[in-house]
């Protein structure tokens, strides 16, 4: 092909010359052109035909005949300046195809991929070496006249086309920010040493950290990271009018319009689609990132899911089954601490938004709607918090003793489809309800069960499900009147080694939300 456009650039060349020669010696041998009423021979029925014409070409003055030819030519040169103009043009135009198709060619394979580079020459795009194949592009012009890259204008993500194939190239992983809620810890340092430790890219985990309180020395550690974080804080600091009786609660307040700034400030200000939440006393696992990385997917394509969480309520050492850190669960109970949520529910919670104890008011049924989050059975987070506005609340009876990942589980590559809802139910409701049903003393003295189980405890009412909780070592408090982890109000668990189900009669509809 090369050799052929070179052969067209030579014919073009050599017809340039030859019609230039042939103007020359027509000009030169034409006759003055008359002027109007003169008869100079040129226009039809003039006063002198042809023949007589002659005679008076010696009569002309020489210089003004030159003058005349001369402006004639350069007219004519002009008009083949351009032509020349517009075969360069197209030359440069064909060379940087040529240059652009060498350079994606795989030197192992052979295979060709579309260019997404812009170029000059809108109209056409090559796509390969041997020009099979070719890209109308007219309509992907910018304003201002060059061609836009071909990705931009699709509508699914930015894909390498592999002409060879069928089959594109996989897209872009997504971003996923961690928003980091800090206020006045120092030891947010342990936060954000774990999160930059285990963090495979900065690219793709951009962490903000959102600081509400003012506090210096707070602030001096956070900016000791540089660049490795961005660093926002949050500018209305002032105390907020409540309740004389909630006037202890001013905590909760402030950390409920720190978080709806902050979410607002990631979502809006930096227009990202999802993030993830931590706050400055959680420590990560070394899979964090895989664990939401891969989930992403599955709250993007399930509507009945609503967040992902790192966090298993009742993930202590003894409640959890250590050799299957994999395993995965749904959940009606909101855990929080460590999740993530898309842009879509933000735009749906922020008008709505609490003034205060944002976590409970989350669990509510208005906000819920029945939908549930992810969670994993071995936490990938744990708090080192003692002390905040809680008070120390749960913390040293359940927080302090809930068991952190510590093996990476390669979620990408596995496949999660079961968890959704459309796989999840009925094999969840069969293994629930086929387990061997047994009374709570059974599991306490555990000589006459024979296995690991899964056993069945059968509760009726809030006041049993509150006494087995305790009796079995896993919370009993309820929230809109969904226990902790529980899903369909079954909640799973390990007890002395064998899995046990904590779950109501078969045939349960609704949570009761006077149980609360």
């Amino acid at each position: 092909m090369v050799r052929t456009k070179g052969s067209i650039i030579l014919c073009g060349a050599f017809l340039f010359v030859a019609w230039n020669a042939l103007l020359l010696l027509y000009l030169w041998g034409r006759p003055p052109i008359g002027r109007l009423g003169e008869g100079g021979g040129a226009e039809p029925g003039g006063k002198e035909e042809w023949g007589v014409g002659r005679e008076r070409v010696g009569r002309v003055n020489l210089a003004e005949e030159m003058i005349r030819l001369a402006e004639e030519v350069e007219v004519q040169l002009d008009t083949q300046k351009k032509l020349l103009k517009q075969i360069e043009s197209h030359r440069s135009a064909w060379a940087q195809q040529e240059s652009v198709g060498k350079r994606q060619v795989d030197p192992v394979k052979g295979a060709k991929q579309v260019a997404v580079q812009p170029l000059k020459t809108p109209g056409f795009l090559l796509n390969g070496l041997d020009g099979r194949e070719q890209t109308d592009t007219k309509s992907s012009q910018k304003p201002d006249g060059t061609a836009a890259p071909i990705s931009r204008l699709k509508d699914s993500p930015e894909k390498a086309v592999n002409v060879e194939g069928t089959t594109p190239a996989p897209s872009p992983e997504p971003i996923i920010p961690i928003l980091v809620i800090a206020c006045d810890r120092v030891t947010v340092k342990r936060s954000l040493d774990r999160l930059i430790q285990y963090r495979p890219s900065a690219e793709l985990y951009p962490i903000i950290v959102s600081q509400d309180c003012g506090h210096a020395e707070t602030a001096r550690v956070i900016g000791s990271y540089g660049d490795q974080v961005t660093h926002i804080s949050q500018p209305d600091l002032s105390d907020i009018r409540v309740r004389p009786e909630h006037r202890k609660f001013q905590g909760y307040y402030k950390i409920a319009r720190h978080y709806r700034w902050a979410l607002n400030q990631v979502f809006n200000t930096f227009s990202q689609p999802t993030v993830v939440i931590v706050e400055d006393d959680l420590e990560v696992a070394p899979d964090f990132f895989e664990y939401f990385r891969a989930l992403y997917p599955i709250l993007r394509a399930d509507p009945t899911l609503w967040c992902v969480s790192a966090w298993n309520d009742n993930g202590r050492d003894a409640l959890v089954d250590s050799s299957k850190a994999e395993l995965l669960y749904r959940t009606d109970f909101f855990p929080g601490l460590g999740w993530m949520l898309l842009k879509e529910l933000w735009d749906e919670l922020e008008p709505k938004w609490p003034s205060a104890f944002w976590d409970d008011w989350m669990r509510q049924p208005e906000q819920r709607k029945n939908r549930s989050c992810i969670r994993p059975e071995i936490s990938r987070t744990i708090t080192f918090g003692r002390k905040g506005v809680s008070l120390g609340q749960f913390f040293d009876q359940y927080l302090r003793y809930i068991k952190l990942n510590t093996e990476f589980v390669p979620f990408t590559k596995r496949d999660l489809s079961y968890l959704l809802k459309e796989n999840y139910d009925d094999a969840f409701v069969k293994e629930v309800y086929s387990a061997t049903l047994v009374k709570i003393e059974d599991l306490q003295q555990g000589g006459r069960l024979r296995g690991p189980g899964p056993y069945r405890v059968k509760y009726s009412s809030r006041d049993s499900f509150k006494a087995f909780a305790r009796n079995l070592g896993v919370m009993d408090d309820l929230k809109s009147g969904v226990p902790r982890t529980g899903y369909r109000g079954v909640v799973g668990f390990l007890h002395r080694g064998r899995r046990v189900f904590l779950a109501p009669p078969d045939g349960w509809t609704h949570y009761d939300i006077s149980w609360s």
